[in-house]
C-alpha cells in the first residue's frame, strides 16, 4: 500500500502560472493578451454578464404583463383524498398535517380542496375550505371547522 510520503504528482498535473506583461520572452508582453484599447483592455474594465453593449437590455425588451398582488393570501393546499390516511373519527389540524408531511413547515395557512373522495368521518380544523371539500367532509359525517386567519 502506498503511504502519503511516497505519493508523487502525476506528470503534467501542475503547470506554471502565466506571468503576463513581463517582456517579449514571456509570450504575453506589451498588451498581455488584452488586445488594443477598449473597456476590456483597461484595469477594472469588466462588464456585467447581462450587459449587451448599450443595446436595449433583455429585461426591458420583453413585454410586461399581468399583475402580481403583493398582499395576496397564499394557502398550502391539501386535497380531501389525502385525508383518507387518517383513522375514522380523528381530528385533523395543521400540526397533524405537518407531522404527516402533507403541509410544509414554513407554510402557515392551510386550505382543503375537494379533489378525490373521502370515506372517513373526520373533524377538520384548517384556515379554509373549498365548497366541494366542505360538502364532501359533511357528507362523510364529519365536521369542517374554519380557523380564523388572524
Amino acid at each position: 500500500m502506498v503511504s502519503l510520503d511516497q505519493m508523487q504528482k502525476v506528470e503534467g498535473a501542475r503547470s506554471n502560472r502565466i506571468r503576463r506583461g513581463r517582456g517579449i520572452g514571456s509570450g504575453y508582453h506589451k498588451t498581455a493578451g488584452r488586445g488594443h484599447k477598449g473597456q476590456k483592455a483597461r484595469s477594472g474594465g469588466r462588464v456585467p454578464v447581462w450587459f449587451e453593449g448599450g443595446q436595449m437590455p433583455l429585461q426591458r425588451r420583453l413585454p410586461k404583463r399581468g399583475f402580481c398582488n403583493p398582499f395576496r393570501t397564499e394557502y398550502a393546499v391539501v386535497n380531501v383524498e389525502r385525508l383518507n390516511e387518517y383513522v375514522d373519527g380523528d381530528t385533523v389540524d395543521i400540526a397533524s398535517l405537518r407531522a404527516r408531511g402533507m403541509v410544509g413547515s414554513g407554510e402557515e395557512l392551510v386550505k382543503v380542496l375537494g379533489g378525490g373522495d373521502l370515506d372517513r368521518r373526520l373533524t377538520v380544523r384548517v384556515h379554509g375550505f373549498s365548497a366541494a371539500a366542505r360538502e364532501k367532509i359533511t357528507a362523510a359525517g364529519g365536521q369542517a371547522e374554519e380557523i380564523s386567519l388572524a
